[in-house]
């Protein structure tokens, strides 16, 4: 029986895929502590503290696991400090701290320093990317989802049959990824929370505050992945229809690049009287239901300034695109 829709059998694929499930499972749990045990043994042997051979003959029983991250040079760091801390139980003098240096190594994590059982920063900060990568992506399902709406018709979710579809309007088509995505940003926000209130805690030894990551961290991991794979599908096979999109951007009637027209006419009519002009031409045309440049071409103190064609591509959106092409091109240089 399922407590959360990353385990659910009907939802789970809505909000993870099974690989990252199989991170996060008892069985991968196990095998980390097992892991870190045997790296333990190898430390401890290079640095003297047991048998030479002990470490290896330790470790030739496990299969090691061991996954990479991006913020892994600040977060990923090995904890060991015994009890309070301070290794004590490895003695007074460096012993423990040489110990502590060979298990990041043979873990593959950085080395802290110091000991930080009660300073989870790093932990939060692993669960406020996942909420930052999670806003990003939010943000792109929200302007799916309005684009997909009827008023505008500009985009829409790769079809599959049935997929979203309404079971009281069979017209509807949902965006179902883009839905999905929206609530897995607000369910990463509210676990980068969970990670904030951990790193609260009393003293050295926490008496509770940092159980908040073992539902905090596996959930916002699985939910993260979830909506990238989303995220993936939705974007890989959007339908992008170009014929809506310019009709929306002539919706307005020129009254979209009044910004255009202004910048234009102020080499003229300098940049307040370009702008008083364009303010008045615009209000003209939202009270009397006309373009822009019906109503610019009426205007007498323009003649002599622009001819009709000059107005007429002031006045067009798609002569107002400005260098926005040009970022796209170089992003996707950047990404390919």
């Amino acid at each position: 029986m399922a407590v959360s829709a990353v385990d659910s059998r009907i939802f789970r694929n809505l909000f993870g895929t099974q690989e990252i499930r199989d991170i996060f499972t008892d069985e991968a749990y196990v095998e980390s502590l097992i892991e870190v045990e045997a790296a333990l043994a190898r430390a401890e042997s290079t640095v003297g503290v047991i048998p030479i051979d002990a470490g290896k003959r330790i470790t030739d029983a496990f299969a090691r696991l061991q996954i990479e991250y991006e913020i892994e040079q600040r977060c990923l760091l090995v904890q060991f400090g015994g009890a309070a801390g301070t290794i004590a139980a490895l003695g007074a003098d460096d012993t423990g701290l040489r110990v502590r240096e060979q298990l990041a190594a043979e873990l593959g994590l950085k080395n802290p320093g110091i000991t930080w059982h009660v300073a989870r920063d790093n932990i939060a900060e692993i669960l406020n990317f996942l909420a930052l990568v999670g806003g990003t992506l939010g943000k792109i399902a929200l302007d799916v989802m309005i684009m997909s709406s009827n008023e505008f018709d500009e985009v829409s979710e790769p079809f599959v049959p049935h997929r979203g579809a309404s079971s009281t309007m069979p017209q509807k088509r949902n965006p179902i990824s883009s839905e999905v995505i929206l609530a897995a940003s607000k369910m990463l926000r509210a676990n980068a929370s969970l990670g904030l209130d951990a790193m609260v805690t009393d003293f050295e030894r926490a008496s509770g505050p940092w159980h908040l990551e073992w539902v905090a961290i596996p959930d916002a991991f699985v939910t993260a992945v979830g909506a990238l794979h989303q995220t993936n599908f939705a974007l890989g096979g959007l339908v992008v229809k170009v014929d809506s999109m310019k009709r929306n951007l002539y919706s307005t009637k020129g009254l979209i690049v009044g910004e255009a027209v202004m910048m234009g006419l102020a080499p003229h009519l300098g940049r307040q009287g370009a702008h008083d002009l364009v303010y008045e031409a615009c209000k003209s045309a939202i009270e009397q239901n006309r373009s822009l440049l019906e109503v610019l071409e009426e205007v007498p103190s323009l003649v002599g300034i622009a001819t009709p064609e000059e107005l007429a591509a002031l006045c067009d959106p798609l002569k107002y695109m400005g260098a926005s092409q040009l970022m796209v091109d170089s992003m996707v240089r950047r990404t390919v």
